[in-house]
């Protein structure tokens, strides 16, 4: 079939056409674990339908000017994409394949698939499978809609579309816009419905500890209500033996189910009895203890796993990897507590109260706020992002919005029962999310100092840092410096393109948005060296912001008018740049240094280091390269002895450009590697001339943060790495593995 797998034929590979939950499911499948039986609706049925009706254009359009700041504009345009999309005519040829598979899915033992009738038909799930979601290091949870016990092929195919449609959520572009991925497409997950007695979340490291304990939630009834946080579930601390250490009894007043007269999901009140009872017994504790381990160790990472047990029957449902990191309490806090509840995202946060009941009340959320709600929706995220914390009655430590508070790093609070009620609009209050503790108004933090200072093990590869923003930088203690300061989200922040500000004679406001954003880590990290990318946004990248209409619209923008190349076309935006470092020096932050991304001649590189002596950029300043075009690969050696100070490699781009994969593409996603051996030998090339010229070769692309990526580099010769702000600790360890490996 052409739009239509079924799951045991998928694997983790097929991520472009199956989407993570997809290809999730497939591998579960393959290593025999109880997986519902089920098909896949890839993604090429959804890009066949916008295709069929040559809607493409008109969505980016919309999108392109949408601010997803704006609460507004964000749901106005949501609702009119989805509108869009659910009004499109249903292909024949996908629903066809659709109904085929789903007749062969509720096939009865005693009938061929021609004899079966309505009656036959299967209660299934209906599940969006995003392309960009259950990734390693970003879950997309709840942020596209699933549908329960749906049955018969009309209604099977209605809840396909609006699985489709819910591409464009609200808090789903906002969600991609915040972790940057762009061109998403979606797949449809179809399984046999589990009626579920129980369900529940399993993660199999504590999420806010970061503990090597498995932490399992349980409720009654299907398990909708306990990634949505409707009621309070069981909680159980349960170590890799499978010995409870730990549980907490929720109460569970109310329940999802199938209705057995309509066959529709209902809410049933749960009886007296069953409300503080516990969900789960001994051995399905340990049999979901034994299932976690066989994830995690085929998987070599923590998993977050969705399981349902219908009839002492368990099924496991989904899995994705753990996407957030521990954080350890930040000091001491002495106040007057006046409300409790779990601790769901670590943090610390000082605000004022911003009570939300509904998601019409969404838009009193400003900046700072402390967002306190019944429960914690995914509808809640495009506000999450500009609360200071999060508190809720509801909900646990599982929840989807509770996953992704952890990723955005925002202070939660679940489970406190009556926080809308005890809470007051405008009331000052201080979180302690580590606890589980709200105090009342702004409480002082005393932090606890130790004597000694933290131990860090020197490398001879210096080990460096990107960065963004100043309040991510308590990594400076143990690195050598910045290895990439990005400006682009700076700019963002600002509202206004810099192009505009040039053009209009406004350059001192451009300096002063990069002066407020670079000075801050310059200073943090002094006197490490801080390496600032030039501005390097896509021409699609800023249309959203103030003056970004004036953007030229380009066929492949990852190819197009960015980095030198639109330096060098509009000078003033780079003589800027170079102004406020100059500045900055100048005020004693030398160790503020210059790269120019994306070369690919070295004329490039002397006419903007011409700019850089008209600004007059001072001595010990240091000006080096991005390597992330073969171009700048060959000729390296020029490079060199043109006068470069350091070249450090991008290697996002420069894998796309070596090996014609476009990595915004998600239908040869599967191509982009790094450890391709064209890749491989570019890196080396590049290290071994920069020696040979002791010049310090660095990188700072996404293979930065893999550690297999880095030994193979320390080996080679290369002075320093720069990673993500995760990854410090794993990479240092690597890079003193291969360091030792050598001196062996």
């Amino acid at each position: 079939m052409k739009y239509v797998r079924w799951l045991e034929d998928v694997t983790k590979d097929d991520i472009p056409i199956a989407g993570g939950k997809g290809a999730n499911m497939g591998e579960m499948i393959r290593i025999g674990l109880p997986v519902p039986s089920g098909f896949v609706i890839t993604t090429a049925a959804f890009e066949r339908l916008i295709q069929f009706h040559s809607v493409s254009d008109k969505i980016k359009m919309m999108l392109e000017v949408l601010n997803v700041e704006d609460t507004n504009m964000l749901m106005s345009t949501s609702k009119k994409i989805k509108e869009l999309i659910i009004s499109l005519d249903f292909p024949n040829e996908i629903k066809s394949e659709i109904i085929v598979s789903y007749k062969k899915l509720s096939h009865a033992d005693n009938k061929s698939a021609a004899d079966l009738t309505e009656d036959d038909d299967e209660f299934v799930a209906v599940r969006s499978s995003a392309t960009a979601e259950d990734l390693p290091g970003t879950s997309f949870a709840g942020q596209q809609a699933s549908f329960l016990n749906i049955k018969h092929a009309a209604n099977l195919v209605k809840s396909v579309q609006e699985c489709w449609a819910s591409l464009y959520e609200p808090r789903a572009i906002f969600y991609r816009a915040k972790n940057n991925f762009k061109n998403p497409s979606i797949a449809v997950v179809v399984q046999r419905m589990v009626n579920s007695d129980k369900s529940g979340v399993m993660f199999t490291v504590d999420p806010i500890s970061g503990e090597n304990v498995m932490i399992i939630e349980s409720i009654w009834g299907l398990g909708e209500y306990l990634v949505l946080g409707e009621v309070s579930p069981d909680h159980y601390m349960v170590d890799k033996t499978g010995k409870v250490l730990e549980k907490k009894i929720g109460q569970k007043p109310i329940a999802l189910v199938r209705d057995h007269a309509t066959g529709k999901s209902i809410q049933v009140k749960i009886s007296d009895e069953k409300i503080s009872a516990q969900v789960l017994t001994d051995d399905e504790i340990s049999k979901l203890v034994k299932y976690g381990k066989q994830l995690e160790e085929y998987y070599g990472k923590p998993q977050d796993v969705e399981f349902a047990i219908e009839q002492y029957n368990m099924r496991i449902v989904q899995t994705r990897p753990v996407t957030t990191k521990a954080k350890t309490s930040e000091g001491k806090i002495t106040g007057v507590k006046i409300l409790q509840g779990m601790g769901a995202s670590p943090g610390i946060a000082i605000g004022k109260v911003k009570i939300v009941k509904n998601i019409s009340e969404i838009a009193k959320i400003e900046e700072g706020d402390i967002l306190v709600t019944i429960m914690t929706s995914p509808d809640l995220v495009p506000k999450m992002s500009k609360s200071a914390a999060i508190i809720t009655d509801l909900g646990g430590a599982t929840s989807h919005a509770a996953i992704v508070s952890r990723e955005m790093g925002l202070p939660a609070i679940v489970g406190t029962g009556n926080g809308t009620s005890i809470l007051k609009d405008g009331q000052i209050v201080t979180v302690d999310a580590y606890a589980g503790i709200v105090y009342e108004g702004s409480v002082s933090i005393s932090t606890t100092k130790t004597s000694e200072p933290i131990h860090v093990e020197k490398t001879q590869t210096k080990v460096k840092v990107n960065l963004v923003f100043a309040d991510k930088m308590d990594v400076a203690s143990r690195t050598d410096g910045v290895g990439l300061l990005r400006i682009e989200h700076m700019v963002t922040k600002s509202g206004i393109h810099p192009a505009k500000l040039v053009r209009e004679g406004r350059s001192e406001e451009y300096i002063k948005i990069l002066t407020n954003g670079i000075k801050p880590i310059a200073a943090k990290f002094y006197p490490k060296p801080v390496w600032v990318r030039t501005l390097d946004a896509r021409s699609d990248e800023f249309r959203n912001l103030e003056g970004g209409d004036a953007e030229p619209h380009e066929d492949n923008p990852m190819l197009g008018w960015h980095g030198i190349r639109r330096s060098l076309d509009e000078p003033e935006l780079l003589k800027a740049e170079f102004e406020a470092i100059k500045r900055m020096r100048a005020e004693g932050l030398d160790n503020i240094h210059v790269m120019l991304p994306f070369l690919i001649s070295v004329d490039e590189f002397r006419k903007a280091r011409e700019i850089a002596n008209e600004i007059e950029m001072g001595d010990n300043f240091d000006l080096g390269i991005m390597v992330e075009t073969p171009a700048c690969v060959l000729d390296m050696e020029e490079f060199c002895k043109e006068g470069i100070d350091f070249a450090s490699f991008g290697t996002n781009d420069l894998t796309m450009l070596t090996l014609g994969v476009d990595r915004n593409n998600t239908k040869i996603a599967k191509l982009h590697s790094e450890f391709h051996p064209s890749v491989l030998y570019m890196l080396h090339h590049v290290i071994d001339i920069c020696n040979k010229y002791n010049v310090e070769s660095s990188i700072c692309g996404e293979a930065g943060s893999n550690p297999e990526m880095v030994k193979q580099l320390v080996k080679w010769g290369i002075r320093s790495v720069s990673c993500n702000m995760d990854a410090v600790n794993k990479i240092r360890k690597a890079v003193l593995s291969a360091e030792k490996e050598q001196h062996q």
